[in-house]
C-alpha cells in the first residue's frame, strides 16, 4: 500500500504518538488508543475512537475570499469530510481543525517532570480577530442557521498530548488551563482586542484537541489545575508555545511589541493617525525630519513606558479603579512623562506638564501634543 503523501515529512515523534508536517497539514497520529477532547466540528465533544489530529491552512490570512467561499459552501460537514478525503483518512476518527495560520510556523513545546510530559503543538494568529471574552459578538447562531458571518482572519490552533492517562474530570479541567495559558501569553504580549478597548483573551475561532492515553492498568492523574505539577507543565507548553507560534505568524516578539502604536492601538492609536496629528502639530522642516525617523519615536523605550502606563491608566479609570474626578490629572502626568522621555531633557517634565492638558472625551490628543513637544524640544530647542 502507498505510503499517504503526509508522511513523507515526520516532524517529530513521541512515546504515544507521530508528528508529521506536510504542505498545508500538521498530523498528530494516536500509536494507542486515547481519549480525546476536542473542538473538532463533526467529531467534537469526548471521543475514545480518534486516532489522528489534524490542523489544516484552509486558506490565507487575507485577500482570499474565494477560497474562503468555497469552504463556507461546503458547510462545516463538507469540509471536515473534504479534509480528510485528502489525507485519506476516515472522517469518524479524524478530529480537523482549521486556520489561516501556516504549518511552518507552528511552534511545539515540551515540558517535563519525572514521567510526566506535555507536549503543546500550537498555530496562531491574532491580527484581524483577537477578541476579549464579552466583547461585542460578530457572528449570530439561530435555528435557521448563521445569519450574520464576517470575515475573521486569525485563530490559535492547539494540539494538546499528555503522556499518562487523566481521570475524566482532569481531561475536562485540562480545557481550563489550557486557556489560561493561551491568555497568559496574550497578556505578556499585549495583544489588543479588535473588538473594543480590552486587551484580548484569545481569538473567537480557537480550537483544541487534547488527547491522553487510555491505558487501564496505569495510574490515572487526577488533577490539571495549576496546583498540581501536571498542570503546571500543561501551562507552560501552552503558553510556550503560544508566544513562539505568535512570533513567527505576526511577528509578535518583544522587540517587535515595544512600541507606542501596539501599547495604545486598542484606543485607536495608529502609525497613519500619529503622523496625521504630527502634520498638524510640527514645522515643515521637523515633520519632514521625523518622518524619516518615526521608528526612533514610536519604538523608544521610555517612550513606549510611558505608552503602557498611559493605557493602563485609562484601564483603570474605565473600571472604575481610579476616580474619574482624578483622571485627568493622573494622564497629564503620564503625557508630560512622554515629552520629556522624547525630548531627553528629563529636567523639563514640569515645563512639559504646565504646557499639556487632556480632554477625556480624546485622550489621546494629549499623546500626540506630548510628542509634538517632545521632538520640537529635541531639534529645535537650544542645549
Amino acid at each position: 500500500m502507498q505510503k499517504p503523501f503526509w508522511k513523507s515529512s515526520t516532524w517529530f515523534s513521541a512515546p504515544t504518538f507521530n508528528t508529521y508536517r506536510q504542505g498545508r497539514f500538521i498530523v498528530a497520529e494516536l500509536i494507542a488508543p486515547h481519549r480525546v477532547l476536542t473542538t473538532s466540528s463533526c467529531v467534537g465533544g469526548v471521543s475514545s475512537d480518534i486516532r489522528h489530529l489534524v490542523n489544516h491552512q484552509s486558506c490565507e490570512a487575507s485577500g482570499h475570499s474565494e477560497r474562503g467561499a468555497e469552504i463556507h459552501k461546503l458547510g462545516l460537514d463538507g469540509y471536515h469530510q473534504s479534509v480528510c478525503e485528502e489525507l485519506g483518512l476516515s472522517a469518524e476518527a479524524t478530529a480537523v481543525m482549521g486556520t489561516a495560520a501556516n504549518m511552518i510556523y507552528a511552534a511545539h513545546e515540551i515540558a517535563e517532570h519525572g514521567e510526566l510530559r506535555v507536549d503543546a503543538i500550537v498555530t496562531a494568529g491574532v491580527e484581524g480577530n483577537a477578541v476579549c471574552a464579552g466583547d461585542p459578538a460578530q457572528w449570530i447562531e439561530t435555528p435557521a442557521g448563521w445569519n450574520k458571518l464576517t470575515h475573521a482572519a486569525g485563530t490559535i490552533n492547539s494540539i494538546v498530548m499528555f503522556n499518562q492517562p487523566l481521570k475524566p474530570e482532569a481531561h475536562i479541567r485540562s480545557l481550563v488551563t489550557i486557556t489560561e495559558g493561551k491568555t497568559a501569553a496574550l497578556m505578556e504580549l499585549g495583544i489588543s482586542s479588535r473588538y473594543s478597548q480590552d486587551l484580548a483573551t484569545g481569538t473567537g475561532t480557537d480550537q483544541v484537541c487534547v488527547a491522553a492515553p487510555e491505558a487501564k492498568d496505569c495510574y490515572a492523574y487526577s488533577a490539571t489545575s495549576q496546583h498540581s505539577k501536571l498542570g503546571e507543565l500543561l501551562g507552560l507548553a501552552v503558553r510556550k508555545a503560544t508566544k513562539q507560534a505568535l512570533r513567527w505568524q505576526n511577528g509578535l516578539e518583544p522587540s517587535h511589541t515595544r512600541s507606542v502604536v501596539h501599547a495604545l492601538r486598542r484606543f485607536g492609536f495608529s502609525e497613519a493617525a500619529f503622523l496625521d496629528a504630527m502634520r498638524l502639530r510640527l514645522s515643515e522642516a521637523s515633520m519632514s525630519l521625523l518622518e524619516k525617523n518615526r521608528n526612533a519615536v514610536l519604538y523608544e523605550p521610555q517612550v513606549a513606558a510611558a505608552a503602557y502606563a498611559f493605557a493602563s491608566v485609562l484601564d483603570r479609570v474605565r473600571f472604575g479603579v481610579i476616580p474619574a474626578s482624578t483622571a485627568r490629572d493622573v494622564l497629564r502626568y503620564q503625557s508630560a512623562t512622554f515629552a520629556a522621555s522624547l525630548s531627553t531633557q528629563v529636567e523639563k517634565w514640569y515645563t512639559f506638564w504646565q504646557q499639556l492638558d487632556v480632554c477625556m472625551d480624546r485622550p489621546l490628543d494629549a499623546v500626540y501634543d506630548a510628542l509634538a513637544s517632545g521632538w520640537t524640544a529635541k531639534w529645535e530647542s537650544k542645549g
